[in-house]
């Protein structure tokens, strides 16, 4: 039997109610809100974190006082000195949530305590000072009840919400600075990918790599990612959708992509995803499925997944089909994997398919929440 990991059962521990939590960030009073014109130009083209609402959460870190002057207040440009800390020395980390409207109107959102403990494991790693679990779903529910307007309803649609901190004390010298903002900014959005739950080509890349053994690869900031496009720009400018990286020890086995994990499905029905060497984001997405998939009686390996295993079983047929996962995506089918020396399709098959219906229903609240990941944030209005 699997065994869970930190972060999963820190996830785990019960947290309070929204209704005790809401008001930990004062609302401020916001003068120009977005008109209803405006508002429904918004929802008629939903693109994914191209808008943004009213209100956006903050609150400030001094040494002095800890966490403090949390408020929700009018979504707006920030004020940072040209000498900020995370300008020049990138102390910063993020997470990816999302807020749902299920079909009596309420307002859910998709395990916050698993967000609530990653930022926390990827604040440690960069010397940032933690958020205690309370702040951290507080501020989802304080924002989220003054934006409620915006959650949409329309099949495919969320709220996606985007926490993170940063250092903003004004200096020069390689050291943890001693001020840090933490906010919560939030975009209705639809789909990531334009085209919904079809296929998407990857390139292996066999150069360039995300992360590397004892550097930052399992936690949460900008650098990660700021790696990856260079990548992700040339692939996409010889027709791939997402770049698939190679661990960096070896330059054979599976890593992940951009910002997405990966599994791969046997023919015999069992799945394999990358073990978490400390180079892979635990993702909630990936935790999630594991957890699903083992429910259902399916066998999930976490191991290394050599590229030449993926190859040679796609050739033979015992790699039945593969898919990538993340909070923005969800679930995404693979359909094609290339590089230099190989150009291949991968069979879509209904293994992926059937994990997304599994997953977003019980994210709509169309399914039994099984493990308890739904928390809810507001009644209907």
């Amino acid at each position: 039997m699997r065994q869970n990991t930190d972060l999963e059962n820190l996830a785990a521990q019960p947290i309070a109610a929204a209704d005790e939590l809401a008001g930990t960030f004062e609302i401020q009073p916001h003068n120009a809100l977005a008109s209803e014109e405006e508002h429904t130009r918004i929802f008629a083209n939903l693109g994914f974190g191209s808008d943004f609402t009213d209100y956006m959460a903050h609150a400030t870190w001094t040494a002095g006082k800890g966490w403090h002057n949390k408020v929700v207040e009018p979504y707006g440009p920030l004020t940072l000195d040209p000498a900020g800390a995370v300008l020049h020395y990138g102390q910063e980390t993020f997470e990816g949530m999302k807020a749902y409207r299920h079909d009596d109107g309420s307002i859910w959102t998709f395990r916050p305590t698993y967000n609530a403990a990653r930022i926390n494991m990827s604040n440690r790693r960069l010397a940032i000072p933690e958020i205690t679990r309370e702040d951290f779903v507080a501020s989802i529910v304080d924002l989220v009840r003054a934006d409620a307007r915006w959650v949409p309803s329309a099949p495919g649609t969320s709220l996606y919400l985007r926490p993170f901190v940063f250092a903003s004390e004004s200096f020069l010298g390689v050291r943890a600075a001693s001020r840090y903002e933490y906010l919560v900014i939030a975009s209705p959005s639809g789909a990531y990918f334009k085209n919904g739950l079809q296929p998407i080509d990857l390139w292996v890349d066999r150069i360039y790599h995300r992360a590397g053994p004892g550097g930052m690869g399992d936690v949460k900031t900008g650098g990660n990612y700021a790696s990856s496009l260079l990548p992700k720009v040339r692939a996409a400018e010889a027709g791939f959708d997402e770049v698939l990286f190679l661990d960096a020890a070896t330059n054979t086995n599976l890593d992940e992509l951009g910002g997405m994990n990966i599994f791969v499905v046997m023919a015999d029905g069992s799945v394999k995803t990358p073990a978490l060497t400390g180079n892979i984001l635990p993702g909630g997405t990936r935790s999630s499925i594991i957890q699903l998939l083992e429910a259902n009686d399916t066998d999930v390996a976490e191991e290394a997944i050599p590229l030449q295993f993926v190859l040679d079983g796609l050739e033979s047929g015992d790699v039945a089909e593969m898919f990538a996962c993340g909070t923005a995506a969800v679930v995404t089918p693979i359909g094609r994997l290339a590089s230099e020396d190989f150009d291949v399709a991968v069979p879509v098959g209904d293994k992926t398919a059937a994990i997304y219906d599994e997953l977003t229903a019980i994210q709509l609240g169309h399914a039994e929440d099984r493990f308890g990941w739904l928390y809810k944030i507001a009644d209907a209005s």
